[in-house]
């Protein structure tokens, strides 16, 4: 499927990772992304007009951070992050965080999971017109935000992200779909300094 979606309409993904550390920036990852089979999903009830009316919903305006990437994810299947980051606190546990955080559902195939899942969203001005073929979103994780993470008692890196297209299906509690997924190389991360994520999509 995902050779389907990259070969035959051209859908393509690019994600850069830098650390910020005192206004400097150093590339950490740097790889083309998965386009997942929940972009396709999504279009086909936009065009065959079974999902929401609003144009809006069917943005990717969110994403979600997680623990446990590895290289089996990278497949068109994919409808999740394996460990994804799971409450407001992983996120923003101090407060002062940059990130606005919010909570839904999403869909796996037809069938809606309705576990509270936790995401942040992209805001619209970090979201750039390229050309007349790419969009690209800059997704910053602050000095404040998503630090000193735990799991089972132990330090967890970031090492998983992905993009989700916000409510394709106009549910009553927004339930979203996976987009595009990438693992990256560990990072633990701490308030000594933030992330960029720049993901690039591109159309034929």
């Amino acid at each position: 499927m995902i050779k389907s979606l990259t070969s035959q309409l051209g859908i393509k993904g690019h994600l850069t990772v830098h650390k910020v550390v005192d206004g400097q920036e150093e590339l950490v990852y740097d790889e083309d992304n998965v386009i997942v089979s929940g972009f396709g999903w999504a279009l086909a009830h936009l065009y065959g007009k079974v999902g929401s009316n609003l144009i809006t919903d069917y943005q990717i305006d969110r994403f979600k951070l997680g623990v446990s990437g590895a290289s089996a994810l990278q497949v068109s299947t994919t409808a999740d992050l394996s460990g994804s980051l799971s409450s407001a606190l992983d996120y923003n546990s101090t407060g002062d965080s940059n990130l606005a955080t919010v909570s839904g559902y999403r869909w796996e195939n037809d069938n809606a999971i309705t576990a509270t899942n936790w995401y942040s969203k992209i805001p619209f001005s970090k979201v750039t017109k390229i050309d007349s073929r790419t969009v690209r979103y800059t997704i910053f994780i602050d000095e404040d935000s998503c630090n000193d993470l735990m799991r089972d008692g132990n330090p967890a890196a970031l090492n998983e992200i992905g993009l989700f297209i916000k409510n394709p299906k106009a549910s009553a509690t927004e339930t979203s779909v996976l987009a595009a997924y990438r693992y990256f190389s560990n990072i633990i991360k701490t308030s000594d300094f933030g992330l960029v994520f720049r993901w690039t999509i591109s159309f034929g």
